[in-house]
């Protein structure tokens, strides 16, 4: 409340065509909280109270209720205009077929008429489920970190949808429109490798934005550990004392707010602030906690360590924080791949790089310890590439047609998932593709409402995380989208089992 210069009482601010917030989650949204407030510190020891009362504290506000309830999710964002679709993962015509391409529509796709599926079913490699070019060097990297054991439980769809080349104005990154339809971490909502608003190089759509969310930046292992710094408290005494020596203090302001007339949430909210601040110093204390160099599973993912690349730094590091629930969703942006320099090798090398982060993401969620987890990757680019036909000979270069300049009439995005439980399901009738090709390898603009307008391409990636949930009757709630009514052709796959009703 406020008054103005008349002495007339107010009301709160409320944006316009907002409900009055009701919930913490409704007053983040709005920005009208953004984290914990101090309002008195003790002075005595005397003060300390029982793990139990920690324990309670932390119930009675909810912290970590759902975690585990959504799964962890992983978006890598290739900056520069990356080839995805075609010569890395396989792309089906109007007919539903993956060799309905002509030569020539291969061709700009960098594969010449030898190495199509067309000439050689060969080509066609299903180890991920979704097809993948046999010799597509995204599909070796990936298998260079994951094993043929993760491999076989992980499925795929493949976003026939063109984006702006070279540019970082995408409005592609879902991550604020997973927040909104429940992921969320014990520790931080969202992370990314970037200080961008998105976490990484393209944009979220202005629909989707939370301020009060925005992405932490987590960009190598010492990023990771700083996120619990709970000051000379730890140094001066044990994580349970420092803890209790919290909730004291919250308890001295739980005094004080018995003179504040605002309304009881107002009153809830803060108490809850502290609440949170005493949950992560006595459960998160230590940083070798959140430090992916000191965790045996990456040891054994990236037996050669981290320093050497990187890409791998970054994705070790978000990788460790999400798969663990400690973050809610990540961005991993990549540079460099604006590969069209007259050869296929750079762009080939810069895919394998890609593709080893993805595999050691989908083998991390498979080893994690005590259990493994589910986890979501989505691949997105701005733009693509495309060739003339003349192709590298070049060992690193494959035979495979030299990428020539920006094109985005052959982009699309990927999303994979991993399930510990069985390879999950992708819808039969999609056969893990949304929309479809032309002959001439363009994106059929026409093919889906999601083909030719990014934003929409954005969530249709939220609706199809929320699909995995077998919650998409919930999506209206969770995305202010324009996807229409009947959203079922832009969904590639089934629930999980584990969510199946």
């Amino acid at each position: 409340m406020e008054e103005d210069r008349s002495g007339e009482r107010k009301g709160p601010f409320l944006h316009a065509s907002h409900p009055r917030p009701v919930t913490r989650r409704q007053f983040l949204g709005q920005g009208f909280l953004t984290g914990a407030a101090m309002i008195a510190g003790p002075t005595l020891l005397g003060l300390l109270r029982t793990p139990e009362a920690r324990a309670q504290a932390a119930l009675d506000c909810g912290i970590g209720s759902a975690l585990g309830n959504r799964i962890p999710i992983m978006v890598f964002d290739l900056g520069g205009g990356a080839s995805i679709a075609g010569s890395n993962v396989l792309v089906r015509g109007a007919g539903g077929e993956l060799d309905e391409l002509t030569e020539g529509g291969y061709s700009k796709m960098g594969l010449p008429a030898d190495l199509t599926p067309a000439a050689d079913p060969g080509m066609v490699n299903l180890e991920l489920g979704v097809p993948f070019h046999a010799r597509s060097a995204l599909l070796d990297g990936i298998k260079r970190r994951a094993s043929a054991t993760t491999l076989a439980n992980v499925n795929g769809t493949l976003f026939a949808a063109r984006s702006d080349n070279d540019t970082g104005n995408n409005p592609h990154n879902p991550m604020y429109g997973l927040y909104g339809a429940g992921r969320d971490g014990r520790i931080v909502t969202l992370i990314g490798t970037s200080s961008s608003e998105s976490g990484g190089r393209s944009i979220s759509p202005p629909s989707m934005v939370v301020p009060a969310v925005r992405p932490t930046k987590v960009s190598q292992p010492s990023d990771a550990t700083g996120l619990v710094d709970t000051g000379k408290l730890i140094e001066l005494m044990d994580s349970d004392d420092a803890a209790a020596v919290m909730l004291a203090a919250q308890n001295i302001s739980d005094r004080k707010m018995g003179a504040i007339t605002e309304q009881a949430l107002v009153e809830e909210l803060i108490q809850c602030s502290f609440r949170e601040t005493t949950h992560l110093v006595a459960n998160f204390s230590s940083p070798s906690d959140f430090d992916p160099r000191l965790d045996p599973v990456i040891q054994g993912i990236f037996p050669e360590g981290l320093d050497d690349r990187s890409e791998f730094r970054k994705t070790a590091s978000v990788m460790k924080l999400v798969a663990n629930d400690l973050a809610g969703a990540g961005t991993v942006e990549f540079g460099g791949y604006d590969y069209h320099d007259s050869t296929r090798a750079s762009g080939e090398r810069k895919d394998r790089i890609a593709g080893e982060a993805i595999g050691a993401v989908l083998e991390y969620a498979a080893r994690r310890q005590p259990t493994p987890t589910p986890i979501v990757v989505y691949l997105m680019s701005d733009g693509s590439v495309a060739s003339d036909g003349t192709l590298d000979n070049s060992p690193d270069g494959g035979g495979k047609g030299i990428w020539k300049g920006d094109n985005s009439s052959t982009a699309g995005t990927l999303m994979l998932v991993y399930d510990p439980d069985g390879r999950p399901e992708v819808d039969p009738a999609k056969a893990g593709q949304i929309g479809h090709y032309k002959p001439n390898g363009s994106v059929d603009t026409d093919s889906s409402i999601i083909a030719n307008e990014v934003e929409l391409l954005a969530q249709a990636a939220v609706l199809n995380y929320v699909a995995l949930h077998d919650d998409v009757g919930s999506f209206d709630r969770y995305v202010d989208h324009r996807l229409g009514s009947n959203l079922d052709p832009l969904i590639g796959f089934a629930p999980l089992l584990r969510f199946q009703s």
